[in-house]
């Protein structure tokens, strides 16, 4: 039976599964737990499709908040929560929860495979807002959340923050053409409404220890992402050794881009299997033995 899944990206999660649970002697494989973490200005729901497809799937699926008080304490809380689960894990984020899972799988032996989302995947010492606000090459354009602040986001003091902390939140005005420049106006609208914010002094925090250095990684790049600009997620996702999906979407894509079908059993390691319809969309990026990328589109009939 033909089995529509919304998202591109879902063909990205299943991909470790296969690769890193490879089947015993005895013949069984294990079958891993997926914990989704959403970024700043969303919160769980944004996986709500990926859930339930998932869960169709067989896939034991987390959705655990992430409180966006921290790097340091968001990590901290994930990597609780991390401990919480028996067996093997693929450990996906969005956004900044890219930053989160970056740094809270690290010295988790389950955690098998990293999956990065439209994601910041920083290095020891960086910030998100370092990497943000890198310049743009030549003839490209930066970040739609750089600039001046004050134009970009609204700042709300909160219950106990540090001196000079607030709470961040993109300006509706802004939010649809930047954040969900590929969505309906109405859907932009609404998610504006509901976005979480993320406090200052998270997004200023450095990053420590990588986990992607010890654990494989796959990135799934959207190219018409302008929080994250397609240049800069490129750039992090080499730089991890990551395995690359291209889709053509905006920062959210996991709700912005409903492409792929599929029918039952597993996909290998670069394969994505596109309606007719979307044959252009998704390219594969694989490395090479001299640990260089090549381009390598995959169509599947």
């Amino acid at each position: 039976m033909k089995k529509v899944i919304p998202l591109a990206m879902l063909a990205l999660l299943v991909v470790p599964a296969f690769i890193g649970f490879a089947k015993s002697d005895s013949g069984s494989a294990a079958k891993p737990s997926i914990v989704l973490v959403h970024g700043a200005w969303a919160d769980g729901s944004s996986w709500s499709r990926v859930v339930r497809i998932l869960q169709d799937d067989g896939y034991t699926v987390y959705v655990p908040p992430n409180p966006l008080r921290g790097l340091s304490s968001d990590s901290a809380y994930l990597a609780s929560f991390l401990q919480s689960i028996p067996g093997p894990i693929i450990l996906v984020g969005h956004s900044y929860g890219g930053a989160v899972i970056t740094n809270a799988a690290v010295g988790n032996p389950n955690v098998k495979a990293l999956v990065y989302v439209d994601a910041f995947v920083p290095d020891q010492g960086e910030s998100v807002i370092q990497l943000a606000s890198a310049s743009p090459p030549s003839g490209q354009s930066g970040s739609c959340l750089g600039g001046d602040p004050t134009q970009v986001f609204n700042f709300v003091q909160y219950p106990g923050a540090p001196a000079g902390d607030f709470d961040l939140y993109v300006k509706p005005s802004l939010f649809p053409s930047c954040f969900a420049n590929d969505l309906p106006a109405k859907r932009a609208a609404v998610l504006a409404a509901s976005q979480r914010p993320i406090t200052l002094s998270a997004a200023l925090e450095k990053s420590g220890i990588p986990a992607w250095k010890t654990i494989p990684s796959w990135y799934l790049l959207g190219t018409l992402d302008r929080v994250i600009p397609p240049y800069e997620q490129l750039f992090m996702a080499q730089r991890a050794n990551a395995h690359i999906v291209e889709v053509r979407a905006s920062h959210p894509s996991m709700i912005s881009h409903p492409i792929a079908a599929t029918e039952g059993g597993g996909q290998g390691p670069t394969r994505s299997v596109l309606t007719k319809r979307d044959r252009s969309v998704i390219q594969v990026w694989d490395h090479s033995p001299a640990n260089t990328l090549r381009r390598r589109p995959q169509v599947l009939g």
